[in-house]
């Protein structure tokens, strides 16, 4: 399999490939995996009981999934990259903010995802955590640098894999439950919001991601294909994935806590367990290859606006392998109080992904019709200003009235207080940008909404 040579550029038609139906395997199979799992353990840990916990864990997802997955309809109608078109909202330099912010996102994710593989790999084979978190890093550093095709691959045939194994863990686990459970925890509102937020996040953080594996699909893929697939494959995966978590926790939090991928594999996994270590650490590396390909497709947007230059396979190669070593060495270096810092981590990811997914979406759907001019996204000196302050302001003003709601470990809003400690940010974010955003935007729509979309030339 050959490496992939396009990067930001617009895919031509004469190169579209694959069926819709692969993008439920892409969504199902990274969400298939340990990081997922200890996720799902975060209701139960913030004292949640169990049934609050699942169906926060039910309730945020399904929503939080409704965002990301509109998302997959611009991979095939526009063909390019999912953050490079934030060009078109943001402006030519302007897209930059949001990409700063993904970036530290793809790391913060490769970062903790590592550490679960690395514990994987260590808990199976017996050798230190630190050489295993750099071989795992590794393996992905090799899908990435191949690129979309292998990894469409590698997550169809895991994701066979991963149901056939989980599916036995999930009974397992379920007759285990009525000796080894103990109630714990209670119902209260506010915690409950919190939990659903938590999910929620899970699923708006990965908008960031979605057209970039979809955008050699079909111009003729339908919206309404493209959504479902996407949709119903990483609902499933991370509805399955978060509720073993949440029910593991709740036999032996000491023990889930201490090493959460040694709990799955030896106590739930038992006789399994060498099986179940190399199901983890291939989940692990299914979830964590969509963090690296994310952090090249970022870095060569942002490179690109400051000196536009051709990426060839050597470019891809250096930023791939700088990115790898970068997010291993913040694994390494973070291993201690996972769960509270990679909790923290989500909520405040949040924070600034929700007004950039609300003015994406809003942009495509609502002001635009879907209707852009790609060289001008491509390219400086098109139709779309160098900065869109209208934008921005949208950015920043929701981000002023979602501090109010926030509640993290490190910061509690007022109005998050009066509401017991519930965290609603993400509801109220999402509304207030797209009304502000569509307010600001439509009166002075431009002419590009009503072109069709040319054929941009490669620039790799």
């Amino acid at each position: 399999m050959k490496v992939e040579v396009r990067s930001i550029d617009y895919i031509p038609e004469s190169e579209r490939h694959g069926k819709v139906s692969n993008l439920f395997f892409i969504w199902f199979t990274s969400n298939m995996q340990i990081t997922t799992i200890v996720t799902g353990a975060l209701g139960i840990v913030l004292g949640l009981n169990l049934t609050g916990t699942l169906l926060a864990i039910v309730i945020g997802n399904a929503l939080g999934a409704i965002f990301m997955a509109y998302h997959s309809a611009q991979g095939p109608k526009l063909g390019i990259p999912q953050m490079i078109q934030s060009r078109a909202q943001f402006g030519f330099y302007g897209a930059i903010l949001p990409l700063l912010l993904v970036l530290m996102m793809y790391l913060g994710y490769f970062a903790t995802s590592a550490v679960l593989g690395g514990q994987a790999l260590a808990g199976w084979l017996g050798m230190p955590i630190d050489v295993a978190i750099i071989l795992v890093s590794a393996i992905n550093a090799l899908l990435a640098i191949v690129g979309y095709d292998l990894i469409h691959h590698y997550e169809r045939w895991a994701g066979y894999l991963f149901a056939i194994v989980f599916v036995i863990l999930t009974v397992k686990l379920l007759n285990m439950l009525p000796h080894h459970y103990t109630p714990s925890g209670h119902f209260t509102w506010s915690t409950f919001l919190l939990a659903i937020s938590i999910s929620a996040t899970w699923q708006i953080t990965y908008a960031p991601y979605v057209a970039d594996y979809s955008r050699y699909l079909p111009t003729t893929t339908s919206i309404r294909q493209s959504f479902l697939y996407t949709y119903f494959g990483s609902v499933i995966g991370t509805v399955w994935m978060m509720s073993l978590g949440a029910i593991a926790i709740s036999f032996a939090a000491k023990a889930f806590n201490a090493n959460s991928v040694s709990f799955v594999a030896n106590h739930i996994g038992g006789s399994l367990s060498n099986i179940v270590f190399p199901v983890i650490i291939l989940g692990i590396i299914g979830a964590n290859v969509l963090n690296l390909y994310g952090v090249f497709m970022s870095t060569t947007t942002t490179l690109n606006a400051i000196k536009p230059w051709n990426f060839h396979v050597s470019s891809r190669i250096t930023i791939v392998l700088a990115a790898a070593v970068l997010g291993t060495s913040l694994a390494i270096w973070g291993q201690g109080n996972f769960l509270n810092n990679y909790g923290n981590f989500l909520l405040i990811i949040l924070y600034f992904l929700v007004p950039w997914t609300a003015i994406n979406l809003t942009d495509f759907y609502f002001v635009r019709h879907g209707h852009y001019d790609v060289p001008s996204i491509l390219h400086v000196g098109g139709q779309y200003p160098l900065f869109n302050f209208r934008t921005l302001i949208t950015f920043f003003v929701t981000i002023a009235i979602e501090v109010p709601f926030i509640n993290t470990t490190l910061y509690e809003g007022p109005l998050a207080k009066l509401l017991g400690g519930a965290d609603i940010s993400w509801i109220v974010g999402l509304i207030v940008a797209s009304v502000l955003y569509y307010a600001l935007m439509r009166p002075i729509q431009r002419k590009d909404s009503h072109q069709s979309i040319p054929e941009a030339t490669a620039t790799d």
